[in-house]
């Protein structure tokens, strides 16, 4: 059987919905339908229960899920093993836009200058919450997040890296007083903003929320995922936007930016390196945590 079907499975269970589970394998909402459809039929019982408002195992589903779980892990173990036949590495890791953007640039030139042996990687950006799903599912030996306090990880080995500090940052030509903001002058101004999932954006929800305000009493919200569109639009006055300070860090000390903070909101965020139990002793793993820690000036986690 191929296992494409089974990891549709268990990203279906996961997700809770076929169109969101559609929306992280990249398929079609009918194409995962149609191949949880083909497993129910091979195994000759009904694995998901449609009925509620969200999408439950069967007791048929369970055991197909747990089953689903080990051969993908199993899956991913061979497929390093036969990789070591040939003398090959292999690293996937999976981080934030933020992150990526400033300093995993330094990091893949520290790790690639540190590695003799010849070595495959795999880099994506996504949000927080897939991140971790990713390396949950052994889609990635790591991910680098920023993510908000409540996040639980506590299922993975981790390494804290320093916190992200955030701010709203805006054009001079704005006009708008710096570093404090009250609301209701931020609320006159356009919100150029990450898409659902992204750390920031939740932590602007919550500010708003203690207000009893929401996204929508911004003058107009803008979504978008491309970092340097947002930055650009900032800096040509169309709007504020809620980022990290190592984003925008050169154009706050030139001036071209300022940074506001607004009574209620959450500046900080943590910054976390994730990856699995089983990752936890990869001397490749290791190394590549370090090149991480060695790039942010922090102490080297592995000796």
């Amino acid at each position: 059987m191929d296992t494409r079907y089974l990891k549709t499975l268990v990203a279906t269970v996961k997700c809770g919905s076929f169109s969101k589970a559609a929306e992280k394998l990249h398929l079609t909402q009918s194409a995962v339908s149609q191949r949880v459809k083909f497993l129910e039929e091979r195994f000759g019982h009904k694995l998901i229960d449609r009925a509620g408002s969200k999408l439950a195992l069967t007791s048929a589903g369970e055991l197909v899920m747990e089953s689903a779980q080990r051969v993908l892990a199993i899956q991913d173990t061979l497929i390093r093993d036969l990789q070591r036949l040939h003398n090959k590495q292999r690293i996937s890791l999976c981080c934030t836009p933020t992150f990526g953007t400033v300093f995993l640039p330094r990091v893949l030139n520290s790790f690639m200058m540190g590695t003799s042996r010849s070595t495959d990687l795999k880099f994506i950006f996504n949000s927080p919450d897939a991140a971790i799903e990713g390396v949950r599912n052994h889609e990635f030996d790591l991910a680098v997040v920023e993510h908000c306090c409540e996040t639980d990880i506590s299922e993975f080995n981790t390494c804290d890296l320093p916190d992200d500090e955030l701010a709203f940052v805006s054009s001079p030509s704005l006009n708008l007083p710096s570093p404090k903001l009250d609301l209701d002058t931020l609320l006159t101004m356009r919100l150029l903003s990450r898409k659902d999932g992204c750390s920031s954006k939740k932590l602007v929800r919550a500010g708003l929320e203690s207000y009893g305000k929401q996204l929508e009493d911004f003058n107009g919200v803008v979504t978008s995922d491309d970092l340097h569109l947002t930055c650009q639009t900032v800096l040509a006055g169309g709007g504020v936007s809620f980022m990290s300070k190592d984003m925008v860090k050169e154009y706050l000390e030139n001036g071209q930016m300022l940074a506001h903070e607004v009574k209620g909101f959450t500046h900080r965020r943590n910054r976390t390196v994730i990856f699995s139990a089983e990752r936890g002793e990869d001397q490749l793993v290791q190394s590549f945590v370090n090149c991480i820690f060695s790039v942010m000036g922090r102490p080297l986690p592995f000796a």
